[in-house]
């Protein structure tokens, strides 16, 4: 609003008092405004007196411009009166007045305005819009105007915020707490001016206090990881969030944001806790994620064996561990070995037994937990030895001498697996070795590895069997000794074992027996007998290769020939065949192929299974001289076809067989020509040519 000023800065209304024609009982409003420098002052006068009643209140605008006087509720006689409004200030003073007429009901002219609809009580919550409503009628249509706590309603300084519809309602958009107060409509016409019952619009700040909508989670990260932790917090107030690790303040004051908060770790070493805390005018609340670096797992702990076998062995432990491990990994060794230690892996509880184990052996036994980083380190390590068993291999070695006709003296040597402490051996003999060993008869004999026995008939063929026994049971009995009862006879050689050495040569081995006057050893072999000086070994040359031999040995002293051993077998090894394929024939079978068949070499030649065959071929004359090769024909094909060959060419052909350790000799050189173009064939030209025999 431009107003001018006169030099002076003396006062000049902006909004001046206007007549009214009230109603007994109602209301009327006069509104004064003026500008000037300084700020002029307004007084209200009734009759030249300064108006002064408990139903006239003056109320102030906000900005100091003006005021608002208000009778309420109006008197006939005593309201009706020229009200004057007085600006003052320093540089001078202006008037204004206007004239208020109060009518008794009686006394209401027809078209005076009537509120048909008023406003009504209203909450409205904040930032929604609030509609306050009011219908009026008169003649002439009446014009509607607000008032809120009594000062007028001006629509123009809202922005747009607030508007009068057409219908006369009052609409706030977007309602802040500045706009609850008790609101009136007023309806004007030429007849006169009529006020609405008053109505009290509420607008209500809601009040949430916060929590947390997306509170940040927890994270496992590898050492040196980053991660960003988000968290997000709503509330009426929307209240301020920060990050806290411990006592430390993570988010600066000023930069504190609203609602949401980011914290971006990086290169993080270590585990640690975080809080977000979110603060409102109606509380503060926090929760904490934990970040967690991924790390080997610790050792277990507490590591024992619970339970113990012959075979097995049952061990429990403790985690070690506060965060959850994959699985564990058992490791453990026999003490004895040299051997690195066996693993059991993925073991998913803390109580595992490992079977396979051997009796009466001492282990060593340690336990690492595993988890996505790796393996941890190693738990103390346990010793515990498993349970006795009945041995499970017979003595060795077992040796029997005559020292008289009726007394043998028998040794052995522990068994390879005792599978617990030996309490002793049991020695079984008799002279029928073809009834069971429970009717044999028996001699104990303590934790001793020889012993004598006596008693026995003269001049007869016993046999012996050792065994060892734990204090679990008996072991399996040795393999039958047979000795003469004959002194200075010597016994059984015991230990009898063949080799194949070569394709012609076996090697022989037995043990060298006790303080026996062996002379001489008798062997025997398919039709072969040989006699041979006293020794621990003999080689049997000039045997024919792939070839299944048997052998018994005997002892021979002064006093006479001992019991031969039980035969054994062994084959020679396989050698090259020594004669070469037979009925090697050739067939032309047009002017560029021969046809090659043949037989195996005779079986007593073969010194193996065959396993191929091959064939060279070359031509006598031509241009193509060179010899050329065939390889690796099954063994079970007896013919193959030579093609690409020239016409009417004689060639020659040799075939081969071999074995896995190589070829035998080729055969004889056997010769044939292809045909001539279209099969003719010259006079006196054979075309099927056999080997020369040999």
């Amino acid at each position: 609003l431009n107003v001018s000023l006169s030099l002076a800065g003396t006062p000049s209304f902006i909004k001046t008092p206007e007549d009214q024609t009230g109603i007994s009982g109602g209301v009327a409003s006069f509104v004064c405004q003026a500008v000037g420098e300084p700020k002029p002052r307004i007084t209200w006068m009734k009759k030249g007196k300064k108006v002064s009643s408990q139903r006239f209140e003056v109320i102030e605008f906000d900005d100091g411009s003006g005021s608002v006087l208000r009778i309420q509720p109006l008197r006939t006689h005593r309201d009706e009166a020229i009200y004057e409004c007085t600006a003052t200030n320093s540089a001078g003073e202006i008037n204004t007045s206007a004239k208020l007429t109060v009518l008794e009901e009686d006394q209401i002219p027809h078209g005076f305005p009537t509120i048909d609809m008023g406003p009504q009580l209203k909450v409205v919550e904040r930032t929604r819009t609030a509609t306050m409503l009011c219908a009026a009628s008169g003649n002439p249509d009446p014009e509607i105007t607000w008032f809120k706590d009594f000062l007028p309603v001006d629509i123009n300084s809202s922005n747009g915020r607030i508007k009068q519809l057409r219908s006369g309602a009052l609409q706030i958009e977007n309602s802040e707490e500045s706009d609850q107060g008790k609101y009136e409509c007023v309806a004007v016409n030429s007849a006169g001016t009529r006020y609405s019952a008053p109505a009290n619009l509420y607008v209500r700040v809601r009040r949430v206090p916060p929590r947390f909508s997306i509170p940040p989670t927890n994270h496992e990260v590898m050492p040196g990881g980053s991660v960003n932790l988000t968290c997000v917090a709503v509330g009426a107030p929307m209240p301020y969030v920060k990050w806290m690790k411990g006592e430390q303040e993570l988010t600066k004051e000023e930069e504190m944001p609203i609602g949401r908060n980011v914290l971006e770790l990086t290169n993080i070493r270590q585990s640690a806790n975080y809080t977000c805390v979110a603060i409102s005018s109606l509380g503060m609340i926090d929760t904490t994620a934990q970040i967690t670096v991924k790390a080997l797992p610790r050792p277990p702990t507490s590591l024992i064996v619970t339970e113990t076998t012959a075979t097995s062995v049952t061990l429990t432990w403790d985690s070690g561990n506060p965060e959850p491990v994959s699985y564990y990994v058992i490791q453990y060794r026999a003490k004895v070995s040299d051997n690195g230690f066996q693993e059991v892996d993925g073991v998913a509880s803390t109580r595992y037994s490992i079977g396979g184990l051997s009796p009466y052996s001492e282990y060593e036994f340690r336990v690492m937990a595993v988890n996505n980083i790796g393996r941890g380190p190693p738990s103390g390590t346990v010793e515990t030895r498993t349970s006795e068993q009945a041995p499970s291999s017979p003595p060795l070695r077992v040796q029997a001498r005559m020292l008289s006709a009726t007394t043998v003296l028998v040794q052995w040597e522990p068994p390879e697996e005792p599978n617990g402490q030996i309490r002793g051996y049991r020695v079984y003999y008799t002279p029928d070795m073809h009834f069971p060993l429970s009717t044999w008869q028996k001699h104990n004999t303590e934790d001793s590895s020889l012993t004598t026995i006596s008693g026995l008939v003269p001049d007869i063929t016993y046999g012996l069997r050792v065994l060892a026994f734990t204090s679990v049971g008996d072991g399996p009995p040795s393999d039958i000794l047979q000795v003469k009862t004959q002194q200075g006879v010597p016994a059984q050689p015991t230990n009898f074992e063949a080799e194949a050495e070569l394709d012609t040569r076996i090697m022989l081995s037995w043990l060298w027996p006790v303080q026996d006057q062996i002379t001489k050893y008798e062997l025997t072999y398919w039709e072969h007998h040989v006699i041979f000086n006293p020794a621990g070994s003999y080689a049997v040359e000039s045997l024919k290769p792939d070839t299944l031999y048997k052998f018994t040995l005997a002892a021979r002293s002064e006093m006479g020939l001992g019991v031969y051993t039980q035969p054994i077998e062994a084959r020679t090894a396989q050698s090259t065949p020594s004669a070469p394929p037979q009925e090697v024939h050739l067939i032309s079978l047009s002017s560029t192929s021969i046809k090659v068949s043949w037989a195996a070499p005779p079986a007593a030649s073969r010194h193996g299974n065959i396993v191929r065959y091959s064939l060279a071929y070359q031509a006598v004359s031509g241009e193509d001289q060179q010899r050329h090769e065939v390889k690796d024909i099954p063994a079970d094909v007896s013919s193959y076809v030579l093609e690409g060959l020239e016409k009417w060419t004689e060639y020659v052909v040799w075939v081969k067989a071999h074995t896995d350790v190589g070829p035998g000799p080729e055969s004889s050189s056997t010769r044939v020509r292809t045909k001539e173009d279209g099969n003719a064939r010259l006079t006196g030209a054979p075309d099927l040519l056999s080997a020369p025999s040999n």
